[in-house]
């Protein structure tokens, strides 16, 4: 199984690192998980299992992070479902306990055409405390490569990005020369910045970025 590949050689200007986490709105909104991750995967064959495994374990390496084989609470707090009709979660047994409004829900995301969703949840301290995501299986998901489409679910759950983020720029990059696909380096710094030790694990206020900023800058120099 090919490991994705994560590097962190680049840096983002503070502008930069302000509008990953600048939502639509204008709110700055950070977050980062305050537990250890529980993964659990629906809808795949064990081949794409081991290939989600494997970016999981690699994203939640570059943060230095922690995985766990259960949660005390949920029992698994990463939960990834790969469907082919919307409707399939409103056939899911119990899952409208974890999601609110789920019929709702389904009926938004069958009107816009979506074919990904991710929806939060956050602890007392506003720490990322589960996150469930959503992939419905359209031309294009099914295009797109099993470990560049992992990687790229990974990412974008591992931190509580704006809605705006890799809207123009996905998160990676493509190495022609080598064949594959990597986390682009700003980016792979930017998590490891986010889950330093001495960072808040929850910010509203855009001042936090400047802090992520100046991380980053740290990690370079030693």
């Amino acid at each position: 199984m090919r490991r994705p590949s994560v590097t962190v050689t680049f840096l983002m200007t503070p502008e930069e690192v302000t509008a990953q986490f600048t939502r639509g709105d204008g709110s700055y909104q950070f977050a980062r998980w305050g537990r250890p991750i529980v993964p659990v995967v629906f809808g795949v064959e064990d081949e794409t299992l081991q290939t989600i495994k494997g970016a999981i374990e690699a994203v939640v390496a570059l943060a230095g992070h922690k995985m766990a084989e259960t949660d005390p609470e949920l029992g698994a707090n990463l939960m990834m479902f790969f469907i082919r009709n919307w409707s399939e979660l409103t056939e899911t047994p119990n899952l409208d306990r974890l999601i609110p409004d789920l019929d709702p829900l389904v009926d938004r995301l069958v009107a816009a055409d979506a074919n990904q969703y991710r929806i939060f949840r956050f602890d007392d301290a506003g720490a990322i405390q589960a996150c469930f995501v959503f992939l419905r299986m359209d031309a294009h998901l099914s295009s797109v490569p099993a470990d560049t489409l992992a990687l790229s679910q990974v990412v974008q759950s591992i931190l509580l990005w704006s809605d705006l983020a890799f809207r123009d720029v996905s998160p990676l990059a493509v190495v022609p020369e080598a064949n594959t696909t990597i986390l682009r380096p700003e980016i792979a710094g930017l998590i490891r910045a986010a889950y330093d030790p001495v960072m808040p694990a929850m910010a509203s206020d855009p001042s936090h970025a400047l802090r992520l900023a100046a991380r980053m800058t740290a990690q370079r120099s030693s």
